[in-house]
């Protein structure tokens, strides 16, 4: 299979000729971390096998695309041909661009020792190539992906230290960068114990579009800044699948009436489509789960929390103000209205940018001119 020059076209639409992570991206084959892959057909998870139609696994591999791996606790290499499932995704081989992405935060430098997380083991197999096998270690809390990933790794010529562990949880040694490709809330307090006096950390807020990027301090802590680009990954998960804590809610709120029904200032938003807002929202309001349906021209959106508030909006036009619902012991619809209220008045809301300070106990907080909040 001629994957090498998919590989070198990936690496040149990726990065510049003279970046460092050009030689990892045009040498290493990420079609052999992903076999078989997950596409979501009207909403529906449709089984992609590679083997099958080598042309379109060599498109879908080589493509600056993340590609599925896990539904709920679905493998794709465990699934039968033709197999079609639902639920939320739980593991993927991430973007080739957003890996390099977060590794450029990190600022890893040719000495440095690395801790990232495994997945795929596509990631794992880039940073060493960029450093060398005993300058990385990969974990996961998942003993399946990590016999996977170790294998393939192995297959590719590489062996570093692959292992079982849940990333919030204690670390297997200590590290100059820690790079996670799961999003967390708040930064675990093992990762200031495992970081090296003057190490980085990079991350993503769980529920955000927010790159962390922290380097330790004399004190234990660490202090950053959220980045000016960002992205999303999923969250942290300790066992085979996500929980679903909204479900009894949802029940309720697909057609109840609202304790409180008015018609909102704003077009209809469903609040996913908006980083900055979703990041905002998440930060004031963590947990709310948000669900969207449309029947012609007419859309619906939903927010619900565990604690059984919830909100529905629904517009038949594109511009149209739509009708809200709401219930609950918290009105949702009106935090993410005072949020886009802030948008129109300052023209950019304080997420982005944002200073962040870690104390030696993990606490995180972000703060921007007279703005703050501590997740």
């Amino acid at each position: 299979m001629d994957w090498e020059a998919h590989a070198r076209r990936l690496a040149n639409a990726v990065v510049r000729p003279e970046s460092r992570w050009r030689e990892p991206l045009a040498t290493t084959p990420r079609h052999a971390f992903v076999p078989s892959w997950w596409e979501n057909v009207g909403g529906q998870w449709e089984l992609q096998d590679g083997a099958a139609d080598p042309g379109r696994w060599l498109k879908a591999a080589y493509s600056d695309r993340t590609l599925v791996t896990r539904v709920g606790a679905l493998h794709a290499d465990d699934a039968a041909p033709g197999c079609v499932t639902s639920g939320l995704p739980t593991s993927s081989s991430t973007l080739p661009g957003l890996i390099v992405q977060m590794y450029r935060h990190a600022m890893i430098s040719d000495g440095s020792e690395v801790l990232v997380t495994t997945g795929s083991g596509y990631g794992t197999a880039l940073v060493c190539r960029r450093l060398s096998d005993r300058q990385v270690t990969s974990i996961d809390v998942d003993p399946d992906l990590v016999a996977l990933a170790t294998d393939r790794l192995r297959q590719a010529g590489h062996r570093p230290e692959v292992a079982v562990r849940d990333i919030t949880g204690r670390l297997p040694g200590t590290y100059d960068r820690i790079v996670s490709t799961v999003s967390v809330r708040p930064v675990p307090v093992s990762w200031l114990a495992a970081l090296r006096p003057g190490g980085r950390l990079v991350t993503t807020i769980a529920g955000t579009g927010l790159i962390l990027t922290a380097d330790k301090t004399e004190g234990g802590g660490a202090v950053g800044r959220i980045t000016e680009d960002g992205a999303g990954f999923m969250r942290t998960r300790h066992g085979a699948d996500y929980d679903r804590p909204t479900e009894a809610v949802w029940e309720k709120a697909q057609h109840a009436d609202g304790e409180a029904v008015s018609t909102s200032r704003y077009p209809l938003l469903y609040v996913p489509d908006s980083w900055d807002i979703m990041s905002m929202l998440e930060l004031e309001e963590p947990g709310i789960d948000h669900r969207s349906a449309q029947d012609g021209e007419t859309r619906t959106v939903w927010m619900l929390h565990p604690d059984g508030s919830w909100a529905r909006a629904t517009a038949a036009g594109f511009l149209d103000a739509p009708t809200v619902h709401q219930a609950g012991p918290r009105r949702l619809w009106d935090v993410l209205e005072r949020i886009r209220n802030r948008l129109n008045r300052e023209g950019r809301l304080p997420v982005y940018g944002a200073r962040v300070t870690i104390s030696p106990a993990g606490e995180t907080t972000l703060s921007r001119g007279a703005w703050s909040v501590t997740v």
